[in-house]
């Protein structure tokens, strides 16, 4: 499907956990990780995640696909269990606590798995997430009470801390060539989650690739923003990884506001979506070196104004800024740009930060509606190709086979990113805008059609839009959504129901009703119209 070959095996070093296993063996007492403010040696978290493996397999169901799910987040637990994960030979599926519930049993139960490495505070939302699921092995680590566990889930074979004991040594087999290193799930415009299948053959050399363009030592100190839903939370990771690096997991509170955290921490190598820069800049923490002991700031997920650009540059004058840019179905990320400071003209597409050139063995072309490359200074949709190209989508067929193409004049899959680009003289692509109505909230991807999807559901109203609202340059801060009803609709029990379908960054702030939603000449829903009643309201 990605245009790479079938069948046989990949070499044991294009397993994803490979880089962790040779810096645990080279510099076991290094600190691999911060969480929580306590530091993991490489050592001590190999010990335990190989033990959670030896657990997982001695449970295993034997016909259970290839997969294992990790409800925690920003514990311990998570990192160990994504790496027992791998360890065993399995794709980790993230979940996540703060997304509702409902949505996480979906996700469960769509990935197959029959394993699920659960934190405490994720434990008050198991019963409802394993509801009417088949037998499945769950490790605790951390419950205190594994028998009332065990009581709770008499279907199931519950595993805790006690049970981690002994010796424990797992050697991952050599991938087959499709198998997945993970599965995430992102917004779908029909109203499902979609799962995306990232292969370890498409990760891995992404890994090595940026570990040696950011020149990673076992002394640097990286940063952990994202959740683990979130694919760029693999670059903080396994980059760090690679060579005997920390990963520093940042407390919740202060993702938004890491200033202290940076300074405290020493951060060498940041990493996160250019909202953060937006934040900080608005509270007037970006002052001039603010962040000295920086090597590296890297911003993904959303467009990055210039103006966030030399403010951050400026916070960490010793750093060196680069912008990147990449869909899940791409890997992370495919082009990137080195900012230099002091030459706004760079920005000369809506004041961004252009998203560069192609990373690696990625290629990128610009084409138009029937897929045919355009030259230079034309506006198109953004394909991308090459070795990151992912394994597609998780049991759909069609969807896979109409976002992952083969274009005119190409050889190999190239993905559609729906990404609106043009390319320049110089060789840099610069974003435009979206095609479709995908927009980006705070870095994660939300097809505002699973938005109204879910209002017509819950209301039952037959016209419903939403419009991502405010905008700034770096991309939506929030939802404002309308519907068309004459009778009597009750909107904050509405939006009370969808808090049950729909994570927090893609629930509306507001619901407004209409008597008719505006339309256009095409009879299609007019959302400039929409944009223009929420701005005429201040």
């Amino acid at each position: 499907m990605s245009g790479a070959p079938g069948g046989g095996l990949l070499p044991t070093e294009d397993n994803l956990v490979a880089g962790f296993l040779r810096s645990a063996a080279a510099t076991p007492e290094a600190t691999a990780l911060e969480v929580d403010g306590e530091p993991w040696s490489y050592e001590r978290l190999l010990q335990i995640s190989s033990a959670i493996a030896q657990r997982l397999d001695d449970h295993a169901a034997g016909d259970a696909p290839a997969r294992t799910a990790v409800f925690a987040h920003r514990s311990w637990v998570a990192y160990a269990g994504l790496l027992a994960a791998l360890m065993r030979g399995h794709a980790y599926v993230p979940l996540n606590r703060r997304f509702p519930v409902s949505r996480t049993r979906e996700m469960l139960a769509r990935s197959g798995s029959r394993a699920v490495v659960v934190d405490d505070a994720s434990l008050p939302q198991l019963e409802t997430v394993l509801a009417d699921a088949a037998t499945t092995v769950i490790v605790a680590p951390t419950a205190e009470d594994v028998g009332e566990l065990r009581r709770r889930f008499p279907g199931h074979d519950v595993l805790g801390g006690e049970d981690l004991g002994g010796d424990a040594e797992v050697s991952p087999a050599p991938p087959a060539q499709d198998d997945p290193a993970y599965l995430l799930f992102t917004s779908g415009s029909t109203g499902r989650p979609k799962g995306v299948l990232v292969g370890h053959r498409n990760v891995t050399p992404f890994i090595r690739l940026m570990a040696r363009r950011y020149g990673v030592e076992p002394g640097d100190r990286m940063s952990q923003a994202f959740d683990l839903t979130f694919d760029l939370s693999v670059f903080d990771m396994f980059v760090a990884w690679e060579h005997g690096a920390s990963v520093h997991c940042l407390p919740e509170k202060v993702v938004m506001k890491p200033d202290r955290f940076i300074r405290e921490r020493e951060l060498t190598i940041w990493f996160s979506v250019p909202s953060v820069g937006v934040f900080l800049q608005r509270l007037g923490a970006l002052k001039p070196g603010s962040f000295p002991s920086l090597r590296w700031s890297l911003f993904c997920g959303e467009a990055l104004p210039a103006e966030i650009a030399e403010a951050w540059q400026s916070a960490a004058p010793g750093s060196t800024l680069e912008n990147l840019y990449g869909p899940t179905e791409a890997t992370i990320a495919c082009t990137a740009y080195r900012w230099e400071p002091g030459h706004p003209e760079q920005a000369r597409y809506q004041s961004l930060v252009p998203i560069g050139e192609p990373l690696g063995e990625t290629s990128a072309m610009v084409a138009d509606p029937e897929l045919r490359e355009l030259g230079s200074g034309e506006e198109g949709e953004l394909l991308v190709g090459g070795p990151q190209v992912t394994l597609g989508y998780l049991d759909d067929p069609e969807r896979t086979a109409a976002s992952f193409v083969v274009p005119t004049g190409r050889d190999g899959v190239h993905y559609r990113t729906g990404d609106r680009v043009v390319r320049t003289p110089d060789g840099n692509l610069h974003y435009l805008g979206r095609m479709d109505g995908q927009v980006q909230i705070h870095g994660y991807r939300v097809e505002l059609g699973e938005v109204e999807a879910a209002i017509r559901d819950v209301s039952g109203v037959a016209g419903a839009a939403a419009i991502a609202w405010p905008v700034s340059e770096a991309g939506a801060e929030g939802i404002v959504a309308f519907v068309s009803s004459d009778d009597a609709l009750d909107v904050k029990d509405v939006r009370t129901t969808l808090q049950t379908r729909l994570p927090a960054y893609m629930l509306p702030q507001e619901i407004r009703i209409l008597d008719d939603l505006p339309l256009n000449p095409n009879g299609k829903i007019d959302r400039k119209a929409l944009r223009a009643l929420v701005e005429s309201a201040g």
